[in-house]
């Protein structure tokens, strides 16, 4: 017993000692914050508030992170999100969640909210309704196109449009079956065609990609199916008309050098790069700042969220046919959806949840967009 007593004691010492050493100054936290304030406002260069009018439409994903109603659904494991779940989940957090979503896509949208918005990590319709009629966004007359995934955890993509902006003409899923194991489930991919402002037709692909849950190695195989599912999707569209006008968009919980996206899926790292029926990464372009990211695993800033666009969205010049701005694709790190990160210095995303810890936060994920012009 007495040993035992003096390797605890050991322990404890050196643990109180290595934490010492290891604790930043508050001089280098300030100092860290400011430069992720600094990097991560590259995102928001050249920052185009003005409204699109008829000029264009400016295209949003954001993945909400876990965005669920209060009821218990038997099927799903929402347990969490319910008020006697581990979260403490109330109607008053809830209304909070969805405002903090309104606020976001009104600030990405500057001066005239996003034509169309693609969210991932939405339980059902019922909690995509709410956000659109029971915050300020209920003016705007979004429509909703979503269909009811699979995935255990009961979350879903969907797509939301304003309907003097972009008409919807059809939509379509594709259905995720795993052939090397069909006990498996994820979220189907949801893509809609829609006319823009009566002038061209744009297909918009929303995605959220299996987890690495298991690790990298153990969970690829599943994302590579994914995307050659999308893949196969992509050259129907291009068989059916060379000219097709296609962004995929998503969390797809992988980089852009990562086999699903570089290889399997083909999207590219530069213009130069493309055939005609060839797939632009935007985020390759910002993926060289490692500073920059959609969101943070540890002190690890990385772009799993991605805007790929098709080939004659970059190379059609004709009049008045879409093309993608010159700008790109951009990250959306507004201040007000970063707070410190005290572990690992800097900023991190200001989330809903710690754990159990309700912040009352926005995503562990940041906006991303793109603004589609008229030639």
């Amino acid at each position: 017993m007495h040993y035992l007593l003096i390797i605890l004691a050991f322990i404890c010492v050196n643990f109180i000692n290595s934490f010492a050493q290891e604790a930043p100054s508050v001089e280098d936290s300030l100092k860290k914050i400011e430069m992720d304030e600094k990097y991560l406002k590259l995102g928001l260069e050249q920052f185009d508030e003005s409204a699109r009018g008829n000029k264009g439409i400016r295209v949003v994903f954001y993945n909400v992170e876990n965005l669920f109603d209060t009821e218990d659904d038997p099927v799903k494991r929402d347990d969490d999100f319910t008020p006697k779940g581990i979260k403490g989940w109330s109607y008053y957090r809830y209304q909070k969640k969805l405002n903090n979503i309104y606020k976001t896509m009104i600030a990405v949208g500057g001066w005239e909210p996003p034509a169309v918005i693609g969210f991932c990590e939405v339980e059902n319709k019922k909690v995509v309704e709410d956000l659109l009629k029971k915050t300020p966004l209920r003016k705007f007359k979004y429509e909703i196109v979503h269909e009811s995934s699979p995935d255990r955890r009961g979350i879903d993509v969907a797509l939301i449009y304003r309907k003097d902006k972009f008409k919807y003409v059809e939509h379509d899923l594709i259905r995720v079956t795993f052939p090397f194991d069909t006990s498996l489930k994820t979220r189907d991919v949801l893509r809609v065609r829609g006319t823009v402002l009566g002038k061209d037709t744009l297909d918009v692909f929303v995605n959220h990609w299996p987890s690495r849950w298991g690790g990298q190695a153990k969970s690829e195989p599943k994302r590579t199916y994914v995307a050659s599912l999308v893949r196969e999707k992509i050259d129907q569209l291009y068989a059916q008309n060379p000219n097709a006008k296609i962004v995929v968009m998503g969390d797809l919980n992988d980089e852009v050098e990562n086999i699903s996206v570089s290889k399997v899926l083909n999207a590219k790292a530069t213009v130069e790069e493309l055939d005609e029926t060839g797939l632009l990464d935007y985020m390759f372009e910002l993926s060289k700042n490692w500073k920059l990211g959609t969101h943070k695993y540890r002190t690890h800033w990385g772009i799993i969220d991605h805007i790929i666009v098709s080939s004659p969205l970059i190379k059609d010049t004709r009049k008045g046919k879409l093309r993608a701005s010159e700008l790109g694709a951009r990250i959306f790190a507004a201040r007000f959806l970063l707070e410190e990160d005290i572990q690992h210095l800097g900023l991190k995303p200001f989330r809903t949840y710690a754990g159990p810890r309700f912040l009352d936060g926005f995503s562990d994920h940041m906006p991303i967009y793109i603004d589609l012009l008229f030639n």
